[in-house]
C-alpha cells in the first residue's frame, strides 16, 4: 500500500495533536521516501530503495530560500507557528547538509518567529555523527523514536536498513544526557504469519529499562493514527496506553498520551 508523501519543501502550518501550529519542513525527495528504517506503520508507506536511483536533495540553499519565503509570507498574515517541526518524507538527518540547514533554521526562527520552537523528529539511526548529535543539541525539542523493548521487536516494527541494534540507539541516547524527548507508538497485529505486539509485559518491562537509562525529559505515547502498509495493523486504545504512561511515571519521567 502507498502512503501519503509531502510534496513542498515547507508545509502547513498544520494543528499538530502533539506540537499546537505546525509549520512543517521535508529535507527529503518530494517523490519518494527515503529512510533508514521501514517501519510497518509508517504514513509515508514503504522504504524501497531503487538499485542504482540516486534520491535527488535540495541543498541548504534551496531550503533556507523556501523558508525565508514562507516565513515572510505569514509573518504579513500575522501567523506565527507554535512548532518549526522537521519531519517529512523520512528520516530528516539523512540530510548531508543537516547540521548545516539546522543552523539557518535558528537564524530564520530568531528573526520572525522568535518564540516557535524547532523540533526534530527522528528515529535516531544517524546518531553516530558527532555534526548531527550537535545540530540536535542546538535545537528546542530533539524528539528520538524508541518503540520497542527487544531487538526482535525493534527489527520486527522498525525494520532498519542496517545492521544497527536497539541497544546501540538507546547507548546514543544516554549520551544525551536527558536533554531529549522520546516518542513511541505502540502495537499489535500480524504480518504474514508473524504476530508482533509491543505492549506485552515482557516488552514494556524492557522498554521501561531503557527509559530509566536514557532518563528522557519526556516520553511520548501515541497509537497509529492514520492509514498504514499494513491493514491488519491495531490501534492501542486510549486507556491501555494511559496504563502504560503510568508506569513511565512510576520510574520518575514525564509522560504524556497523545490519541
Amino acid at each position: 500500500m502507498s502512503g501519503f508523501l509531502f510534496d513542498e519543501i515547507v508545509f502547513g502550518p498544520v494543528k499538530s495533536r502533539r506540537f499546537g501550529i505546525s509549520l512543517g519542513i521535508n529535507l527529503l525527495p518530494l517523490d519518494s521516501k527515503l529512510c533508514s528504517y521501514d517501519c510497518i506503520y509508517c504514513e509515508c508507506g514503504l522504504t524501497r530503495h531503487e538499485a542504482g536511483h540516486k534520491p535527488v536533495l535540495f541543498t541548504a540553499a534551496e531550503i533556507r530560500n523556501s523558508l525565508q519565503k514562507r516565513f515572510e509570507a505569514l509573518s504579513e498574515e500575522s501567523l506565527a507557528p507554535d512548532n518549526i517541526t522537521f519531519a517529512g518524507n523520512g528520516e530528516p538527518t539523512l540530510h548531508p547538509e543537516f547540521a548545516r540547514i539546522i543552523d539557518d533554521t535558528i537564524v530564520l526562527r530568531n528573526r520572525y518567529f522568535p518564540k516557535a520552537k524547532i523540533t526534530v523528529l527522528s528515529n535516531a539511526t544517524m546518531l553516530n555523527r558527532p555534526a548531527v548529535v550537535e545540530a540536535l543539541k542546538k535545537i528546542d525539542n530533539n524528539v528520538l523514536k524508541l518503540d520497542a523493548g527487544t531487538n526482535e521487536t525493534f527489527r520486527a516494527i522498525n525494520r532498519p536498513l542496517s545492521p544497527v541494534t536497539i541497544e546501540e540507539v538507546v547507548e546514543r541516547m544516554i549520551a544525551f544526557k536527558g536533554d531529549l524527548t522520546i516518542q513511541t507508538l505502540f502495537l499489535r497485529g500480524s504480518i504474514g504469519d508473524k504476530f508482533i505486539d509491543n505492549t506485552t509485559e515482557h516488552e514494556v518491562n524492557l522498554w521501561l529499562n531503557h527509559l530509566n537509562r536514557i532518563r528522557p525529559s519526556l516520553v511520548m505515547l501515541y497509537p497509529i493514527d492514520r492509514r498504514t502498509p499494513y491493514a491488519t495493523l491495531e490501534k492501542v486504545c486510549e486507556d491501555e496506553l494511559h496504563t502504560l504512561a503510568k508506569k513511565v511515571e512510576a520510574i520518575g519521567l514525564k509522560a504524556e498520551v497523545f490519541y
